[in-house]
């Protein structure tokens, strides 16, 4: 999945300017696809040359103005396309399950650190996403709340139910990782005779 599809899945709630991508992208995509803004700025011009996207000038404070970006129906046709071809399935690149094969190089303690890292950061994002679900099932997340704002009451059941199916997978993700995680733990004590 390219950048540009988790551009226009956001902006097909409401047009953006610039900041309030970066800001939705953050609180939504980003947590099944990260991008820093470094990329996010310059892809949205891409994709307005291309003709995904157009732009137009609204106020920012007393004396300056923003670009808000809107889907054009070029950009909805390519969303809608991407949506229904099949997804590539691609191998995995993940450096915590390189470096889990081969702790028998580390120093325990160093195994048993940077499993401690990986669970702190599992733990934060897991509640990080089980916040954001709990938003969806009320139906107040932003991003949400916006799309719902302009779809009919059924379709705008099919968003919420889909939204929350990703999260819930996002979720079983993340606590399967924490169990992987303590399994590691519970193997360097083990190996370590502990």
């Amino acid at each position: 999945m390219s950048l540009r599809y988790a551009l226009l899945a956001l902006l097909t709630a409401q047009p953006m300017t610039g900041y309030d991508i970066s800001k939705g992208f953050s609180g939504s995509v980003a947590h099944v696809w990260h991008a820093p803004d470094s990329q996010i700025y310059p892809e949205l011009n891409r994709m307005e040359r291309d003709g995904l996207l157009t732009s137009e000038q609204v106020p920012w404070g007393k004396r300056s103005t923003k670009k808000e970006y809107h889907v054009t129906e070029a950009g909805l046709t390519a969303f809608r396309a991407w949506m229904d071809e099949p997804l590539d399935i691609r191998r995995q690149r993940d450096p915590a399950y390189l470096k889990a094969a081969y702790l028998d190089w580390a120093q325990p303690e160093a195994a048993r650190e940077q499993l401690r890292k990986q669970r702190e950061y599992w733990r934060d994002h897991l509640a990080l996403l089980e916040g954001t679900r709990a938003m969806l099932l009320d139906r107040s997340h932003p991003t949400l709340v916006a799309r719902l704002s302009h779809l009919p009451e059924e379709q705008g059941e099919l968003a919420a139910r889909y939204r929350i199916h990703a999260y819930n997978g996002l979720i079983a993700h993340a606590k399967t990782e924490l169990a992987w995680i303590d399994d590691g733990l519970a193997l360097v004590d083990e190996l370590d005779g502990q």
